[in-house]
C-alpha cells in the first residue's frame, strides 16, 4: 500500500550489498493487523447493509395502519443506508477505529459493480416501444438542466469537478450518474459523497410532492408519469412516486427514467474528453492523447451497456421465464448498491460540508427548480396523447 514502508534495505555504490530479504525482519504483525482491522471493516460494511434491508422490508409492516404507513413504504434503501453509514460513522470515529478500518469502505468498488449489473434492468426493447417521446425528452431535458446547471455552478464559483458532479446528477440519475461523472473527472471522494447526500435529501420529499403537484395541476396520467420520470433522481424513487398517480403513470415514469439511465454513458464519455482534452490542459498538463481519454473513461459504463444488451436478449430468447433470473440479477445490484450507499456514509466527513458551505445546495436547488419546469413543459408537448 502507498505510505507504507516496502520493508527492504537499499544500498549505494561502494557499499555492501544489501542483506538477503529472509534475513530482514518483514514485521509480519504490521500486515497482518491491516488485514485483520480490514476484515473489521468488512464485517461493519455487510452489518449495516443487512440491517438496512432489513429496516427497509420489515418497516412498512411495523406502521401498517398509521398515519406513517404511506411515508414507510415509499422511503427505500438508500435512506436507511446513508443513515445507517452515517450513525456508523459517528461510533467508530468515537471509538478510534475509524482509519483502521476504512480500506473496506469499498465505495467505488461497490457502486461500480452495482451499476453494471443496473444494466440488466434496462431491456433495450421497452425504451424502444417509446422511443419517439422518451429519448426525445431525455436528450432536451439532460442537455438542458446540465448546461444550466454548469453554468450556474460557475457562477457560484464551485470547483470544476464538483461542478460536473452536480450537474450530472440533477440531470440523468442521481448518484448513479454522479459516480459516472466523478471517476471521468477524478473527483474526490468528499464531493463524490456531498452530492449523493444532496441527491436523497431532494428526492425523499419529490416522492410525495410531485404526485400532488401533478394532481394539483390536473396532468393526465400519462404527463404525470413523464414528468415524474424526467425530474426524480433515483429510480427507486421515480417508482414511488409513479405508483401514487397510478398504474400508466408508473410505466411511462419507469420508461422516461431507464432511457434517461441508459444515456448517463454518453455524458461519462463527454466529461472524460472534456476534463482531459480541456481543463486539465488549461491548468497546465501536457496535452493528452486518445490513449488518455480512454485510460480515464469510466469503463464500468461499457460492463452497464453490455449488461444492458445481454438482458435485452436473453429476453427476446427465453420469454417470461427470463424474468426470474433477471429478477436475481437486479436482488444482487440492490445488495452492491447498499453496500455502497453504507459506504458512503462511513466516508462522509463533516468537514467536506464546511469546505463546500450552502453554494452546492443553492445550485443543486435551483437546477432542481428549472428541471421541474423544463420537463413539465416537454412532458406536457411529448406525451399528451401517449398512451403504454
Amino acid at each position: 500500500m502507498a505510505g507504507e514502508v516496502s520493508g527492504q534495505s537499499t544500498s549505494t555504490p561502494g557499499t555492501e550489498p544489501s542483506v538477503p530479504s529472509a534475513a530482514v525482519p518483514q514485521r509480519p504483525d504490521r500486515t497482518d493487523a491491516f488485514w485483520r482491522w480490514t476484515a473489521v471493516g468488512l464485517v461493519v460494511v455487510l452489518a449495516l447493509a443487512a440491517l438496512s434491508r432489513f429496516l427497509e422490508q420489515r418497516v412498512p409492516d411495523w406502521v401498517d395502519g398509521t398515519v406513517l404507513e404511506g411515508f414507510a413504504k415509499a422511503v427505500e434503501y438508500p435512506v436507511y443506508a446513508i443513515l445507517l453509514g452515517l450513525l456508523g460513522n459517528a461510533v467508530v470515529t468515537l471509538l478510534g477505529v475509524r482509519e483502521r478500518i476504512a480500506a473496506a469502505f469499498r465505495t467505488e468498488f461497490f457502486i461500480k459493480t452495482g451499476l453494471v449489473l443496473l444494466g440488466a434492468s434496462i431491456n433495450l426493447s421497452v425504451i424502444a416501444s417509446a422511443a419517439g417521446p422518451a429519448i426525445a425528452q431525455a436528450l432536451l431535458l439532460i442537455t438542458a438542466v446540465f448546461f444550466f446547471t454548469w453554468w450556474l455552478a460557475g457562477r457560484f464559483g464551485l470547483d470544476d469537478k464538483l461542478r460536473a458532479l452536480l450537474a450530472s446528477a440533477v440531470s440523468i440519475c442521481g448518484v448513479s450518474a454522479a459516480i459516472a461523472a466523478a471517476g471521468a473527472v477524478r473527483a474526490r471522494r468528499e464531493q463524490l459523497a456531498y452530492t449523493a447526500s444532496l441527491v436523497i435529501v431532494f428526492a425523499i420529499p419529490s416522492i410525495f410532492v410531485l404526485p400532488w403537484l401533478a394532481g394539483l395541476l390536473g396532468l393526465p396520467d400519462e404527463v404525470a408519469g413523464a414528468w415524474i420520470g424526467g425530474n426524480i433522481d433515483t429510480t427507486a424513487a421515480v417508482s414511488a412516486a409513479g405508483a401514487i398517480v397510478g398504474e400508466e403513470a408508473l410505466q411511462i415514469a419507469t420508461i422516461v427514467k431507464v432511457t434517461q439511465n441508459a444515456l448517463m454513458g454518453v455524458v461519462a464519455v463527454a466529461l472524460t474528453a472534456y476534463f482531459t482534452l480541456h481543463v486539465e490542459r488549461q491548468a497546465g498538463a501536457t496535452r493528452p492523447g486518445l490513449g488518455e481519454v480512454w485510460r480515464r473513461f469510466p469503463k464500468f459504463v461499457l460492463g452497464f451497456v453490455a449488461a444492458s444488451v445481454i438482458a435485452t436478449w436473453y429476453l427476446d430468447i427465453v420469454g417470461g421465464d427470463g424474468r426470474a433470473v433477471i429478477g436475481v440479477v437486479n436482488d444482487l445490484r440492490t445488495w452492491f448498491l447498499i453496500l455502497a450507499f453504507v459506504s458512503i456514509g462511513l466516508e462522509f466527513r463533516v468537514a467536506a460540508l464546511r469546505e463546500a458551505g450552502w453554494r452546492p445546495i443553492a445550485v443543486f436547488a435551483s437546477a432542481t427548480v428549472f428541471n421541474l419546469l423544463v420537463a413539465l413543459g416537454l412532458a406536457s408537448v411529448l406525451f399528451r396523447n401517449f398512451s403504454v
